[in-house]
């Protein structure tokens, strides 16, 4: 059976669900994704597949990297430009210098947390209701602010007049909407996200992911299984290992005695488990003991 992660460059046009949909029904397994892109955002999205849709929850809370085009002199409804125009503000004189300026205030170096209000048009739940699917009925809800980090922020290519780009390294859950809103509003002239390409998440680069239109190919030829990353590659914890007296209990997702399990480092607390070559599942150590946290 296929467990582990394949690495997708996904398109304009497609929505995650799109993606995972695709994978599905070509491998007839359990497919999941590790964090949302919009239709109209490109870049990286990695794909669990199998058992590695356990893996979904390290993988989420992994940090990003995008590259986003920021055009000020607007704002949206939606904060990108599938939205309506809601307010166009007077001509600022811009300098590359004013801009780096109102980027760099958000990094976590300067100002700590940031605590970003997320956009309506987002897939947030709110009272159990999607907070895109209020917005398209025309609801707006109160939205708290959320605690993310801008952990590196560069500000490249101005046009001179209203456009530049911003390559943000951030924390998860971080809107890169918001934060160019944000950072219109810092500069008074209101801001709106163009283009959007997710370059990094986790270990996972768009050097090395792959288009859609590769995994077909690779599904037609039966060669899927090479695109996939075991997972053990995906998430990169040491090894501990047991001996056959123990196997039965770990199957069983029983605890295993400290004393039982060798060839960890002590100073660590979270594991893969194997047997000879098999990986079993992540175990953490809790007192004395070898605690499933996830089982393979």
């Amino acid at each position: 059976m296929l467990c582990g992660v394949i690495n997708i460059n996904k398109e304009r046009g497609y929505t995650s669900h799109d993606v995972v949909a695709l994978i599905r029904r070509m491998l007839k397994t359990r497919v999941g994704h590790t964090g949302t892109l919009d239709p109209d955002a490109e870049g990286v999205l990695s794909i669990c597949i199998g058992r590695a849709t356990k893996l979904s929850k390290y993988l989420t809370a992994e940090d990003k990297s995008y590259t986003a085009e920021v055009l000020t002199g607007f704002t949206t409804d939606t904060g990108d430009m599938s939205g309506n125009i809601i307010k166009e503000y007077p001509a600022v004189k811009l300098t590359q210098e004013k801009i780096r300026k109102a980027a760099e205030s958000f990094l976590y170096e300067n100002c700590g947390i940031y605590e970003q209000i997320p956009p309506m048009y987002s897939a947030i739940k709110i009272g159990g209701k999607k907070l895109y699917d209020l917005a398209r009925k025309g609801v707006e809800v109160e939205r708290f602010p959320r605690p993310v980090k801008i952990l590196s922020i560069r500000v490249r290519d101005f046009d001179g007049v209203s456009r530049f780009f911003i390559d943000v390294d951030c924390s998860k859950g971080t809107y890169i909407r918001s934060l160019c809103m944000d950072i219109g509003k810092k500069l008074g002239c209101g801001a709106t996200m163009g283009a959007l390409t997710r370059t990094r998440s986790g270990i996972f680069d768009i050097k090395s992911a792959v288009k859609l239109d590769e995994v077909k190919k690779a599904g037609k030829n039966g060669n899927v299984a090479d695109l996939i990353l075991p997972p053990d590659k995906v998430l990169q914890l040491p090894y501990a290992e047991i001996l056959d007296a123990n196997l039965s209990a770990a199957l069983n997702g029983n605890r295993i005695p400290i004393d039982e399990v060798f060839f960890f480092h002590r100073d660590k607390k979270l594991f893969w488990l194997i047997f000879e070559t098999r990986l079993l599942g992540i175990f953490e150590i809790k007192g004395n003991f070898f605690v499933p946290d996830v089982m393979m």
